[in-house]
Order: C-alpha cells, then sequence, then structure tokens
C-alpha cells in the first residue's frame, strides 16, 4: 500500500501537539491506571523486554482494601473478556515468571496476541487509537509496575492524544505486526520465526 510506504520512508514526523511528560511513577499512575486498564477497544503494546508487572488490586475488591497487588494478566484477561483486542509485540524471551504466571492461565495464553521480533527495541502503548505513550519504559515491573519509589527504574516518556502520532505509530507498529518488515530484514536468519511467515 502507498500510505505503508510513506510510514516506512518517513524519517520522523514534527508537528504541534499536546503531550504530556511522565516520569517514574507517573508510567504506573498515567499509562497504567489512567489509560491500560480503561481499554475498551485495543491495546497495543511494543516492548524490548517483556516481564510480569504488578498492579494495586481493582478497586471496590477485598484485595485493594488488603493493600494487595495482582498481576497484569489478570487485568488482560478482564480487557479481552470485554472485547479490547490485546496485541503485544517484544523484542526478547518473555522473562520467565511472567512465563509461569501466563502458563497457569490457560484461556489467557491462548487468547493473548503475542508475537516476537528480535529487532523490536521500541517502547510504545496505544490504548483505544486514543492515547499513546512513548518512552524508555519497557512493560516489566521496574518499568510501569505499581513498584516502590526507591526500587522502580528512573523512566521518562511522552504521552499523548495526537491523532496524528497515533496514525503513525499505530502503522509502523502494524507493519512489524504484519511481517511488512521482515523482507528486507538483515538478521532475518537470526529470528525464531519471522513474522510474515505467520
Amino acid at each position: 500500500m502507498a500510505s505503508d510506504l510513506k510510514v516506512a520512508r518517513r524519517a520522523s514526523l514534527r508537528r504541534t501537539a499536546n503531550v504530556t511528560l511522565v516520569a517514574d511513577r507517573a508510567h504506573y499512575d498515567e499509562v497504567i491506571q489512567r489509560h491500560v486498564t480503561s481499554a475498551r477497544v485495543s491495546l497495543w503494546v511494543g516492548t524490548a523486554n517483556l516481564k510480569e508487572l504488578h498492579i494495586e488490586a481493582p478497586v471496590g475488591t477485598r484485595a485493594r482494601a488488603r493493600g494487595r497487588y495482582v498481576s497484569i494478566l489478570q487485568t488482560f484477561e478482564e480487557l479481552l473478556a470485554r472485547g479490547v483486542e490485546i496485541r503485544i509485540l517484544h523484542g526478547g524471551v518473555p522473562s520467565g515468571p511472567f512465563r509461569a504466571a501466563l502458563a497457569r492461565r490457560r484461556k489467557l495464553a491462548r487468547a493473548l496476541a503475542m508475537r516476537r521480533c528480535p529487532r523490536v527495541h521500541l517502547k510504545m502503548i496505544a490504548v483505544d487509537g486514543r492515547a499513546l505513550y512513548l518512552g524508555s519504559a519497557n512493560f516489566t515491573g521496574a518499568g510501569l509496575g505499581a513498584k516502590g519509589d526507591g526500587r522502580r527504574n528512573f523512566e521518562m516518556g511522552f504521552l499523548t492524544d495526537d491523532e496524528a502520532f497515533l496514525d503513525e505509530a499505530q502503522a509502523r507498529f502494524d507493519r512489524i505486526w504484519t511481517g511488512k518488515e521482515c523482507a528486507g530484514c538483515a538478521v532475518r536468519g537470526l529470528c525464531p520465526l519471522p513474522l510474515d511467515q505467520l
């Protein structure tokens, strides 16, 4: 498609837009709690590293009253039950704890759309085509989870609702997801399964 070629060739997009700078704990508050948990249509995650992360139990639950934390996978189950499309594009092998937690949730493991491309180093979260995070935080507990302030990574990124940035980021994500970048990939031989073969 011509639009796909435009996205692939464009090195940058310069425009004036409303953005919010998020740092450290704000990643959890703004990106995860405000946007990810309230997704209604789609949740697209791009991350180099994929690890188990925990969030505060939902408001109104006994677990929340007891100060407990739950796996983000519980949120994924709830989102999928509401019909939200979840795509996770990751660069490395997910951590052992993430794989173990997912294995215990067999129905989720079958329903969760995950694809791996070793070249993926982007950190991106797009929610419902209305909110976009781009920054340093991987989809990990130290990057986006509810870890204590003295234990979390120092992270920084931007959150925006700008339609042009959302369109560009989602188009780039989709090109990788659908394998349109595979044919010209110089490290294809190292890839466990090129995405254009799915």
